[in-house]
């Protein structure tokens, strides 16, 4: 992986810089502009946060709040009349969050429908983050996208560059309390990952992993011979 020209050279470009983090490649994160994303994104953290034990504020006004995190300026949809037929309106469409939460960039989380999130979860999310739909997260679970070189010479401390590689958790997937996946593990359809776990490479569908690093100790026959013979999770109640 080719070294960027750094903040200091002339021919850097602030644009360049962003599409590598991006991409997965090295990049410099204490650049102006890249800390400037940072610490807007913890504001919008830290304005969700404050409101989320607070049983006045409705789901709109929490998956507003929500998208300020992820950046994501989509209309709503109109208020409704009735109160509870409002809030239905947010209560599958967009993740169900529980605070603190703590995210790197914000933009590049990508959640499906009815994600669930535990307390105390971290994303470092320099590069994508993506979340099936009716995954469940619990509580302390950690998602580093991140990544140092290993080359001290190179890492440099605040001066040196860093990395990244994404995380793709499918849909149905079940985290266990204080699980942590690390940047470039793709997580299959309908996996349970123990409580604890540490998740260093890729998982298959319709299994179960425990451990650190985390290993299969299950394979969920029966949910995947149900999968494949047509049948959807969510389809019915």
């Amino acid at each position: 992986m080719s070294t960027p020209v750094p903040p200091s050279h002339p021919d850097f470009d602030p644009a360049e810089n962003k599409r590598r983090m991006e991409a997965g490649e090295l990049y410099y994160a204490f650049h102006p502009d890249i800390s400037g994303a940072r610490r807007k994104c913890i504001a919008a953290c830290n304005d969700f946060n404050a409101v989320g034990s607070r049983a006045d504020f409705t789901r709109r006004q929490m998956v507003e709040l929500w998208k300020k995190i992820i950046c994501d300026d989509s209309p709503n949809p109109p208020v409704h009349a009735d109160a509870k037929a409002d809030e239905a309106q947010f209560t599958l469409k967009y993740p169900y969050i529980d605070g603190p939460i703590k995210v790197d960039m914000g933009f590049n989380l990508k959640f499906g429908e009815q994600v669930y999130i535990n307390y105390n979860s971290t994303w470092l999310d320099t590069c994508t983050i993506t979340v099936g739909s009716r995954t469940l997260i619990g509580p302390n679970c950690s998602f580093y996208t991140a990544t140092h070189p290993i080359d001290p010479f190179q890492r440099n401390g605040l001066k040196g560059p860093e990395a990244g590689k994404p995380i793709v958790i499918g849909e149905d997937c079940w985290f266990g309390g204080s699980v942590t996946v690390l940047g470039g593990v793709t997580i299959g359809r309908g996996v349970t990952v123990g409580a604890g776990s540490v998740v260093t490479k890729d998982v298959p569908d319709f299994v179960v992993v425990v451990g650190n690093p985390a290993r299969i100790v299950r394979r969920l026959d029966e949910a995947r011979e149900r999968w494949e013979k047509g049948e959807r999770i969510g389809e019915s109640v």
